[in-house]
């Protein structure tokens, strides 16, 4: 709607970041780079965390992608709520190709099938990848003690998959109540938000990726993005969004500091409603 008054060739704010939109900002490429050198070295565990909407699941999908045809299968639960039974049970379907032996298998059955899956894949030279999303969940369904026996499958001398869990940071001071499993866990990443340079820069990114060729925010509105939104991707492209469809609409000449403002506190208001 507002491309052309701004002289773009797409919105700049869209949630994909894949591709030209991806901005490699150099707290995330490094958890990328440990992620991956954990992966790779084929370890027990690795650890992703941060705020909702600072760019995990951008990370994780970039991660899987780099990864080799040896790190296989990939096993991606997005909201693990399920009880520890019913999560076995997830698992060892997946890791089978969803193969199942109907609902009445038992937690025993269950974790043979893994064993055996696990077993399988190692001998053709692979190793297996497991993420689970939003894992300080996990909390809630009392899963520690499932996962921790994953951790178990080796060949006698390397584990047969690397379990990698993604999550707010509560999940950090969730897994320090898990001394078992958390030392398992061999790398440990944390997602921050970005700074106001960052923010500056990530914004920059997202309009040059979109086509753009002249000012359209102006460098107090950098400080206001910044403050409003804490630094959080997501957060930000909304707002930069609305603040571009504002701006079309009320004719401006470029996006100022009490433009993000107004925009903002509309935004307050919409969803306190």
């Amino acid at each position: 709607m507002y491309e052309s008054y701004w002289q773009l060739d797409a919105k700049p704010f869209e949630p994909a970041g894949d591709g030209p939109w991806y901005y490699p900002a150099e707290r995330h490429q490094a958890s990328l780079l440990k992620l991956r050198y954990a992966i790779e070295s084929r370890r027990a565990g690795c650890v992703l965390a941060g705020p909702s909407g600072s760019g995990k699941t951008l990370i994780v999908e970039s991660l899987k992608k780099q990864l080799d045809d040896s790190i296989a299968p990939h096993v991606h639960l997005t909201f693990p709520q399920l009880p520890p039974d019913q999560l076995l049970a997830w698992l060892a379907d997946e890791l089978t190709d969803g193969v199942t032996i109907g609902q009445a298998a038992t937690a025993e059955q269950n974790l043979r099938r893994i064993a055996n899956a696990l077993a399988d894949n190692a001998r053709e030279g692979r190793h297996a990848l497991v993420v689970i999303d939003e894992a300080q969940i996990l909390e809630e369904t009392n899963a520690w003690e499932t996962l921790r026996l994953l951790l178990n499958f080796t060949d006698g001398e390397s584990p047969l998959l690397t379990l990698l869990l993604v999550g707010q940071p509560s999940l950090l001071s969730a897994l320090a109540r898990q001394s078992e499993l958390a030392e398992r866990l061999g790398m440990t990443c944390l997602v921050r938000p970005f700074s106001r340079d960052e923010t500056a820069a990530y914004v920059h990114h997202r309009l040059k990726s979109a086509g753009a060729k002249r000012t359209i925010f102006a460098d107090r509105a950098f400080d206001t993005l910044f403050e409003l939104t804490g630094g959080i991707p997501r957060r930000i492209n909304r707002l930069g969004d609305l603040c571009l469809l504002v701006g079309f609409a009320e004719e401006l000449p470029r996006i100022e500091s009490p433009h993000v403002e107004a925009v903002c506190e509309e935004l307050i208001a919409l969803s306190q409603q």
